[in-house]
């Protein structure tokens, strides 16, 4: 199998995630109540196909992040070392700096930056950074530190801090979600922390070797089958008898529907090793078995994968502007959409504003149709540019 299509199937599972993607988001936009606290996870209030609503999005982030790192080795492979390490610090700094920015206000739409809440992008960006040191160490003690990570940070989730202890901030960026630190008249939140995204994006570079030009796609497809069932296995494990892998250990419930919810219900910040295990080990075999296939609906996913970081960007604000079409469409006040530091400390402004579930799937394929042209034109501009050294890092 040649280099190009082993490239595809890493794009056509980056497309399907960032297609799930958008259905988080718009969720969280336009389900009812959604600002008021109807949280899918809340097992007093949630329902079956909420709860999985959410779930299937949480395969979101952890492959995005993984697929960062095969990504990085791939484009290493015609580099030097410095050469690669040079464009993850830069990339790093750039997605840090439009987090700030750029995503903060398309999230918000608050021209006074109250809140900056510092999420997967901001992550990613940290993740380079901090790669682009780690590739200069040999891929076993990379691997190494990347499982240490992964299996050893939900040892820490019982050291917290609050906001006003000193350098609480540092360790709210590192494991603990949840805190932030205030600058003026500004909070910033750390939402993602960095530590166990940082095991799995150098996972990832690792695992990246896999698609290096001169492997064999049976041996690849067979290693990451196994390490996908592997993966699985583990989880089921460990999940099952409530050992050491999650903060949040699983309960029977007055059903049989909220028992299994309470199983599924892992956590996601900081990413957990039962998560990380049931979100990556499904992605190893998806990749292993996509291989095989080419049809229209895996070229749909080629062009939203193929342009992550511009179809990222895009989605953010088309979802907050037809929000507030919503409200204006419904007869409600639009400005309730501009998200600052009042609206999230007075929910029940937003109390009642939104729409039922099958809404939220309606007004997500409506979205992903309104932004497929864009992207699939950006996709192609791209092709005919290579030359251009910006285009990777837009």
């Amino acid at each position: 199998m040649n280099t190009f299509k082993r490239i595809e199937s890493i794009d056509i599972l980056r497309g399907l995630v960032m297609i799930l993607m958008v259905l988080d988001h718009t969720r969280d936009y336009f389900h009812i109540n959604a600002f008021a606290g109807n949280y899918p996870e809340n097992l007093e209030s949630t329902t079956g196909i909420l709860f999985f609503t959410r779930f299937i999005t949480h395969f979101c982030a952890p492959i995005f992040v993984l697929l960062a790192g095969i990504s990085a080795f791939l484009y290493g492979e015609n580099k030097t070392k410095k050469q690669l390490s040079f464009f993850l610090v830069t990339r790093g700094f750039w997605l840090i700096f439009i987090e700030i920015t750029l995503l903060n206000f398309l999230w918000w739409f608050d021209f006074y930056f109250e809140f900056i809440n510092l999420q997967v992008i901001w992550a990613i960006g940290v993740c380079m950074l901090i790669l682009g040191v780690l590739i200069h160490l040999p891929k076993k003690i990379i691997l190494g530190i990347s499982l240490l990570i992964l299996i050893g940070h939900n040892s820490l989730d019982g050291l917290t801090v609050s906001d006003n202890q000193p350098l609480a901030w540092l360790w709210h960026l590192l494991h603990q979600s949840g805190g932030g630190f205030t600058l003026g008249q500004t909070y910033v939140a750390f939402s993602y922390p960095v530590l166990p995204w940082i095991g799995i994006i150098s996972l990832g570079y690792v695992i990246g070797n896999l698609f290096s030009k001169n492997r064999n796609s049976d041996f690849r497809k067979k290693i990451l089958i196994k390490i996908g069932i592997a993966s699985i296995c583990l989880f089921f494990l460990l999940r099952g008898f409530n050992i050491y892998a999650d903060i949040n250990p699983w309960e029977f419930q007055e059903s049989t529907i909220k028992t299994i919810i309470s199983f599924f219900n892992v956590s996601k910040y900081p990413p957990s090793l039962a998560y990380t295990l049931i979100t990556l080990g499904p992605a190893f075999i998806f990749l292993a078995w996509i291989e095989r296939f080419k049809n229209k609906i895996t070229d749909l996913f080629l062009v939203f994968g193929r342009v992550p970081f511009f179809f990222y960007v895009i989605h953010v604000g088309t979802i907050h502007l037809l929000a507030i079409l919503g409200l204006l469409i419904t007869g409600n006040d639009w400005h309730k959409m501009i998200l600052n530091n009042n609206a999230f400390t007075n929910p029940e402004a937003l109390t009642g504003y939104g729409y039922p579930l099958y809404m939220v799937y309606i007004i997500w394929l409506i979205i992903l149709i309104l932004l497929y042209p864009l992207c699939k034109s950006y996709m192609n501009y791209k092709a005919k540019n290579k030359d251009k050294w910006w285009l990777s890092y837009i």
